[in-house]
């Protein structure tokens, strides 16, 4: 019982003195895994990932990456430094990726290396479709999500070892063992990361139209999407990313805030759909 209060205590001062302000919700989040660390990290698995995998360059897709990519990070830069977190960038190192796979993903490891795999291109259809697919990605690591994500697993395995401390019956732990991984996968993690996606998608389509592109375009987006899964996926709350009729459902909603949001920078209009 006193080293399982130990262990509750220490994750506590933990939690407390491992937080960070996401700038885009103000609240507080964890950050059990400093960037200082992650980053470096981040920066050579992906260095990793290009030598192993076939980089598509000198075409007009990969040159579009790059540039939408580039807007949408000089738009996240303008909408911090006027929130007051000049400097928020500072350690990030941003750079856009079109890999030759048939794969439909793009993805964005922490401090702003991104991947489009070209298996994604025909959904997005144009340029638009990009920047809402690329807003999203930047979204992950403007609000450091991965970081988030590794201090939950964390704190999700020291609840593991904290109950396997305490239950000193075999079977018991057995059971505890198979009801935590459960309750804590389906009740914690899995909520937590649609939570990402949904964050995710706000930023994402503020950060688009400050970059000129249409947010009424991001809902269109999600409805190819899903017309393109076939309907074929799980019940939401066995997912880690929200539904794609949540998705459609929430970025119609928010579009015309996006739009006000843009035009406290000067953007009443959107680069055409072509």
């Amino acid at each position: 019982m006193k080293y399982r209060n130990s262990v509750a205590t220490f994750a506590a001062i933990l939690m407390f003195l491992s937080c960070t302000v996401n700038p885009f919700t103000g609240k507080k989040t964890m950050a059990l895994v400093p960037n200082s660390q992650l980053f470096p990290t981040a920066f050579a698995q992906y260095d990793q990932f290009l030598s192993e995998n076939n980089v598509v360059t000198g075409t007009s897709d990969a040159e579009m990456i790059k540039r939408v990519g580039q807007r949408i990070a000089v738009a996240s830069e303008r909408w911090l430094n006027a929130n007051g977190y000049e400097g928020y960038l500072e350690d990030y190192r941003w750079e856009y990726t079109l890999v030759d796979d048939k794969t439909v993903n793009a993805w964005c490891m922490p401090g702003g290396k991104i991947v489009f795999y070209t298996g994604i291109l025909p959904i997005a259809q144009n340029e638009t479709g990009v920047a809402t697919i690329m807003g999203h990605e930047v979204a992950h690591a403007l609000a450091n999500h991965g970081q988030q994500r590794m201090s939950a697993g964390l704190l999700q395995q020291l609840g593991a070892v904290a109950g396997n401390v305490a239950i000193q019956d075999e079977q018991s732990r057995q059971i505890f063992n198979q009801a935590y991984g459960i309750g804590s996968t389906v009740g914690v993690m899995l909520p937590f990361s649609r939570s990402h996606e949904t964050e995710s998608d706000k930023i994402g389509l503020y950060i688009m139209a400050i970059a000129g592109y249409n947010p009424s375009e991001a809902a269109e987006l999600w409805k190819r999407m899903k017309a393109n899964s076939g309907g074929q996926a799980p019940p939401e709350f066995l997912s880690t990313h929200p539904s794609n009729d949540t998705r459609i459902s929430n970025l119609t909603a928010l579009a015309p805030k996006a739009k006000a949001e843009a035009a406290k920078f000067g953007v009443t209009s959107f680069r055409p759909i072509n």
